[in-house]
């Protein structure tokens, strides 16, 4: 099994500071999400990953999110499990995250 990568919450606002070219996906569930998400976040809940894994394009490049990391890390994994190379998982979820918020 191959490793995720990480990023931190400061790593990721420089990257969107930056206009990088990334995709965001938060796994939370919608009561989460109803709290607030990254700006340009797309909402796919857990559960509903691996049936949407076939929408995404595995050459893009990925931040998973979740509350604290841990159900994005296991969506992280799933999806380096289906080809995708380029995942990162967003250390601490949306408890670490300090950036602007969209609601």
């Amino acid at each position: 099994m191959s490793v995720v990568k990480v990023i931190t919450p400061e790593e990721l606002q420089k990257a969107l500071d930056e206009n990088k070219d990334l995709k965001i996906i938060d796994v939370r569930e919608n009561e989460e999400v109803a709290q607030g998400m990254i700006p340009s976040a797309q909402h796919i809940p857990l559960g509903n990953v691996p049936e949407e894994a076939g929408n995404l394009d595995p050459e893009n490049e990925y931040v998973m999110v979740c509350r604290s990391g841990r159900r994005s890390m296991n969506a992280s994994e799933f999806l380096k499990e289906k080809g995708f190379h380029r995942v990162h998982n967003l250390e601490g979820g949306m408890l670490e995250w300090k950036g602007e918020l969209v609601f």
